[in-house]
C-alpha cells in the first residue's frame, strides 16, 4: 500500500512472514487488485441472513414516516426482497396517510390497487381515503359509505364527520333520506375526539335546534372550543416570534338574532388572522379531481376550497342567504370559507342590495350567519 509520502508497506506480515490477503469489507469474497472475486457456491450475502421480522420492522418504520408516496416506493424498488415484504399486511396497515396520498392528476389503476391493499390490510386512513374517493368521485355510494363506516368504527374522527355530513344532506339518495338525528350523533362522536369541523358543526346545530333540542349557550361553548383548538393548532405550527399580538386581543362582535343584535363568540377572523388549516389528503384529492371535472351541469361543488365535496343530487347543498352565489355542504365549510374569503365578497353584495332596498349601510364589524336551506 502506498502512503502519501510515497513509501510502500510490506506485503508480508511482520509476525508470521506470510503475505497478506486483501478481503472486501463484506466478507463475501476476496479482492484481487480492483476486481472482486465471486464467492464460492456456498457463500451467502449478509443481507439475506437478516430475519424477515427485522426487515418488516424496517419497512414499517419507513412507511409510517414517509412524507410522500415516492419515499416509500423508492425503498421498495431497491431490491426484490423489499418489493416482496413491502406489500405485507403488517407494513401496509401502519403506512402513513402521505404514503398513499396520490394526487388526482397521478391517479391510476396501480395507485388504486395499492390504496385498496392498504385498506384490506386494515389501514384506517386508507379506508377513509378510498371511501371518500369511491363515494364522491366514482359515485359508488354503498361501497364508499361502508369503507368510511369501517374507519369510523375505529374512532376515526374525519370518517365520523364525513358520515355526519352524508346524514345531514342525505347524500347518495333522495331528500327524504336525510337523518338529522344520526348526523348529530356522529358529529358528537367526532367532536368528542377533538375534530374542529365537527365541533363547529355541532355548535351551529345546538344554536339553531337543527336535529337536536336548541341550546344556544351550549352551542356557543362548542364554537368557542372549536376556535380555541384552531388557534392552538395554528400557533403550534408558527414560531411564537411570528405570532401577531393582535391574535390574543378580544374583539367582541354582534350576531343578529331575529331583529335584535346579541353578543356572539369571537372567531379567529375577528383577531385579524386567517388560519389556513392542513386539509386531509382525501379532501385535497376531491378538490383536484373536480377542478377540471364537473359531475353534472346541474350539480355544484362545495364553495369551500379545502372541501371538494360535490352534490349527489340537485339542490343538496345549502347556499348563502345573502348573495345566493356560493354553496356549502355543511355549516363548518360555510364558517371556514366566510372568514377566509367570502366575507369580503358577500359584504359588498349585501351593501349593494341594502342600498337598492333603501336601507342604511351595514355594519362591517358584524358577522352574520348567512346560510339557509334551499
Amino acid at each position: 500500500m502506498r502512503t502519501r509520502s510515497g513509501n510502500l508497506y510490506s506485503s508480508e506480515d511482520s509476525v508470521t512472514g506470510r503475505k497478506r490477503k486483501d478481503w472486501d469489507m463484506t466478507g463475501v469474497g476476496k479482492v484481487k487488485g480492483r476486481k472482486r472475486v465471486k464467492p464460492s457456491s456456498g457463500g451467502v450475502d449478509n443481507f439475506d441472513r437478516l430475519p424477515d421480522e427485522l426487515v418488516l420492522s424496517i419497512l414499517t418504520f419507513v412507511g409510517s414516516r414517509a412524507d410522500c408516496p415516492a419515499d416509500f416506493l423508492v425503498v421498495l424498488a431497491t431490491c426484490k426482497r423489499f418489493r416482496g415484504l413491502g406489500h405485507d399486511s403488517s407494513v401496509l396497515s401502519k403506512a402513513s396517510t402521505e404514503t398513499f396520498a396520490v394526487t388526482a392528476k397521478k391517479w391510476s389503476e396501480s395507485a388504486h390497487r395499492f390504496l385498496k391493499r392498504c385498506s384490506d390490510a386494515g389501514n384506517v386512513e386508507a379506508c377513509y381515503t378510498l371511501g371518500m374517493i369511491r363515494f364522491y368521485c366514482f359515485q359508488n355510494w354503498q361501497i364508499g359509505a361502508s369503507l368510511m363506516a369501517k374507519a369510523a368504527m375505529s374512532s376515526h374522527a374525519p370518517a365520523l364527520y364525513s358520515l355526519a355530513v352524508i346524514h345531514f344532506n342525505g347524500s347518495g339518495g333522495s331528500k327524504s333520506k336525510k337523518d338529522l338525528g344520526g348526523g348529530v350523533s356522529l358529529c358528537a362522536r367526532a367532536a368528542f375526539l377533538g375534530h374542529i369541523d365537527a365541533l363547529r358543526e355541532l355548535g351551529h346545530c345546538l344554536q339553531d335546534g337543527y336535529g337536536v333540542t336548541q341550546n344556544i349557550t351550549e352551542g356557543r361553548r362548542f364554537l368557542v372550543q372549536a376556535n380555541a383548538r384552531e388557534l392552538a393548532a395554528a400557533q403550534s405550527t408558527i414560531p411564537s416570534a411570528l405570532v401577531p399580538p393582535e391574535w390574543l386581543k378580544l374583539n367582541p362582535i354582534l350576531i343578529r338574532r331575529g331583529n335584535a343584535l346579541v353578543p356572539g363568540c369571537p372567531l379567529l377572523s375577528d383577531f385579524g388572522c386567517n388560519v389556513t388549516p392542513e386539509y386531509h389528503p382525501a379532501n385535497r384529492f376531491l378538490a383536484g379531481w373536480f377542478a377540471n371535472r364537473v359531475p353534472s351541469s346541474e350539480l355544484l361543488i362545495c364553495s369551500h376550497g379545502g372541501c371538494g365535496r360535490p352534490e349527489t343530487r340537485m339542490q343538496e347543498f345549502r347556499r348563502c342567504a345573502a348573495c345566493g352565489i356560493v354553496n356549502y355542504c355543511s355549516r363548518a365549510c360555510q364558517a371556514q370559507d366566510w372568514k377566509m374569503r367570502h366575507h369580503k365578497e358577500c359584504r359588498q353584495l349585501m351593501r349593494f342590495h341594502n342600498v337598492i332596498a333603501g336601507g342604511g349601510n351595514l355594519n362591517a364589524n358584524r358577522v352574520e350567519d348567512n346560510v339557509g336551506q334551499r
